[in-house]
This record gives C-alpha cells, structure tokens and sequence, in this order.
C-alpha cells in the first residue's frame, strides 16, 4: 500500500530563479536607456532649422567661462586634440554644447582642436525653437 502514502509537496526553485534573472536584465536594460547622458546644464542657442543627430561618439561642452570638458573631465584644448588623435579620428564624431554666452570665437578655437586631430565630423548642438 505504498501509493496511499502521502507525499510532500515540493517547489520547484530553478524556474522561479529564471525568471528572477530574467526580470533583473530587463530592468537592468529599462534603467540604463532612462538615464541620460551626463554633461554640464547649459543653455543652449536657439536654432529654426536644428535637425535631429545620431547619438555622438563625443560630446565636448563648453561652460559660459569658456572651460572645455568631456564626459565631466575638464580639459584644455591641446588635451582635447590628444584624446581625439588617439583613437580613430576619422570615425569619431564629435558634438559642440556650448552656452549662449560663448563668443564664436570660443567655439571656432574648439572646432579648430577637434580638426587638427582628424575629425572630420563636427556638429554643434542647438535647441529646437518652439517660437511662431
């Protein structure tokens, strides 16, 4: 009469740890599209034909005094050049964010530095004016 005895219930833990896992990497993903590139806060020029660009390889802002930096690193526009020139500059794509306040001059002596290290894709960021 060994069938009428009773058996323990049992949980089966390997399903619930893949799912576990499973939720963790797509949380893992979720998280890290909604957090935005860091930078510097600046305010932007205002532009009536600002287009959409691909994502930058690099994003080089410059601060109303005129401070360069690159991902929260500041920098002078020699050390720029020498970062650009390292890697592959003729695949780099570099972004220009600079404040309002910067004088044009500012900007031409950044894109003067990204050129001389063989980048041949520049552009300059600009916010998209809303106004009629």
């Amino acid at each position: 009469m060994r069938y009428l005895e009773q058996r323990k219930a049992r949980i089966e833990i390997v399903p619930m740890i893949d799912i576990m896992f499973f939720l963790l990497v797509f949380f893992v993903m979720v998280v890290l599209r909604m957090i935005p590139s860091s930078g510097i806060a600046t305010q932007l020029p205002h532009s009536s034909t600002a287009t959409e660009m691909a994502h930058p390889k690099v994003l080089v802002a410059v601060a109303a005094d005129g401070t360069l930096s690159v991902d929260d690193q500041p920098l002078s526009l020699d050390d720029l050049t020498r970062k650009l020139a390292s890697g592959t500059p003729a695949e780099t794509s570099v972004t220009i964010a600079s404040a309002k306040s910067v004088t044009v001059q500012q900007v031409m002596a950044v894109m003067d530095a990204c050129r001389s290290a063989g980048v041949t894709h520049l552009g300059l960021a600009a916010q998209a004016d809303t106004r009629p």
